[in-house]
């Protein structure tokens, strides 16, 4: 197993796994919108997707998942962290007037405090959603679809998901094309595509995301 660790301890080896890991939560954000879609059919509809997943046959396929996803979560911190720590201490000595670095854009100079924000407001957001629906105390009468209504009426709550989904977009503008490049693919003839589908991306999934803090707020579901 020497070679393993020497492999993923390498510089291109934390490149492959960050940008690996990468890509999984990218997948698991096109998911996971497209199930916080059913918010807008309605109060039946979302609660039986919850049921679907958390009380189905599905359900010990979603703890898998579950579990899965929060190791994809922890490696991809883990070698940002890694990437950062290394990148400091090849360069120890800073340099006294930044050169300037036209090519190089200011979501992928910020990576590590947007990732930052973003994993602070993650943890808040499993403690308001899934940690009370599965450990908490649960009351009569109340479903998921109602659990989401009470906290996005919030407006302190409602701001901070704003900030933060417009802090993932600023993330995701960069880290979509970035663990492509990681990758190897990067190509003249393709990198604009990637570049754009990016750029794309970032732009869908903050909207998508947004949209239901600001429709519960001002809608109340109704």
């Amino acid at each position: 197993m020497g070679w393993f660790t020497q492999a993923i301890n390498s510089s291109l080896g934390k490149k492959y796994l960050m940008a690996l890991s990468g890509i999984f939560l990218l997948i698991y954000l096109v998911i996971h919108l497209f199930g916080n879609s059913f918010l807008y059919v309605g109060r039946d509809a979302f609660n039986l997707y919850v049921e679907t997943l958390t009380e189905s046959a599905f359900h010990y396929i979603i703890m898998v998942i579950e579990v899965v996803l929060f190791l994809g979560f922890i490696l991809h911190i883990y070698e940002g962290i890694r990437l950062t720590l290394g990148n400091l201490i090849a360069r120890p000595v800073r340099y006294a007037v930044k050169p300037q670095q036209p090519q190089s854009e200011l979501s992928s100079r910020t990576m590590w405090i947007s990732a930052s924000i973003i994993f602070i407001f993650l943890v808040i957001h499993l403690r308001n959603f899934w940690y009370v629906y599965k450990f908490g105390e649960p009351q009569p009468g109340v479903t998921m679809y109602d659990m989401v209504i009470a906290v996005f009426q919030d407006p302190v709550y409602s701001l901070l998901y704003l900030l933060c989904m417009l802090l993932l977009g600023f993330h995701l503008w960069h880290g979509f094309q970035s663990s492509f490049q990681s990758l190897g693919l990067n190509h003249k003839k393709y990198t604009p595509l990637i570049k754009f589908l990016g750029r794309l991306y970032a732009v869908i999934i903050t909207i998508g995301f947004a949209s239901f803090p600001l429709y519960f707020y001002f809608m109340g579901g109704k």
